[in-house]
């Protein structure tokens, strides 16, 4: 049975954080317990800060759709004009 074809031009899926992390954690893991040649352990150095910095990136967006999030939450929670039982010291 074929495997179906990705979307041509697309990029391969991104790992998620959860991912990017164990994989972090294994590498580092490996780079503490020594015994890799120095090509190796460059490499699996080269991969841990690209996974790092994709880490980042992913908590930057992370970040904004919380911060995104908490200003709607805010806004619904604010007394509209003219609400009579809101007093001028609330501030939601």
């Amino acid at each position: 049975m074929a495997t179906p074809k990705k979307a041509a031009g697309k990029a391969p899926e991104e790992p998620d954080f959860d991912t990017r992390l164990e994989r972090l954690e294994a590498l580092v893991g490996e780079l503490e317990e020594g015994g890799l040649g120095l090509e190796a352990a460059i490499e699996r150095y080269r991969e841990g800060v690209s996974l790092l910095a994709g880490a980042r990136e992913q908590l930057a967006g992370y970040r904004k759709q919380v911060e995104e999030l908490t200003q709607g939450v805010e806004a619904a929670l604010a007394p509209y004009a003219g609400d009579p039982d809101a007093s001028e010291g609330d501030s939601a």
